[in-house]
């Protein structure tokens, strides 16, 4: 079975930048949508950034024009990188891939996350 492996996680201060990656293993394949979810403690799971294998994507509003997400389609790799941050940001960062523009959270893959803290 396809597994995602998020990395890139860790402790940043506030304003400053990390770089997530996540690389799909164990099978080859290529998802037709990638992207990242978060979920801070005591909070639901929210989705911040998708983007398809052909370049279109979406932004949560609380990160536009801070975070990015970008991917390299020939080693089925999604990147999430994030400028600015705040301490609203710290969460634990997952990864999804699905075969539909559309997401479809309770089909699609997932990683099993990776934590970042943004501290003042």
């Amino acid at each position: 079975q396809v597994q995602l492996v998020e990395s890139g996680g860790g402790l940043v201060q506030v304003g400053g930048s990390l770089r997530l990656s996540c690389a799909a293993t164990g099978s080859i394949i290529n998802f037709i949508r990638m992207g990242w979810y978060r979920q801070a403690p005591g909070k639901q799971r929210d989705l911040v950034a998708l983007i398809t294998r052909s370049g279109s994507f979406y932004y949560a509003d609380s990160v536009k024009g801070r975070f990015t997400i970008s991917r390299d389609n020939a080693n089925n790799t999604v990147y999430l990188q994030m400028n600015s941050l705040k301490p609203e940001d710290t969460a634990v960062y997952y990864c999804t891939g699905g075969n539909t523009l559309f997401p479809n959270p309770g089909a699609d893959a997932w990683g099993q996350g990776t934590q970042v803290t943004v501290s003042s």
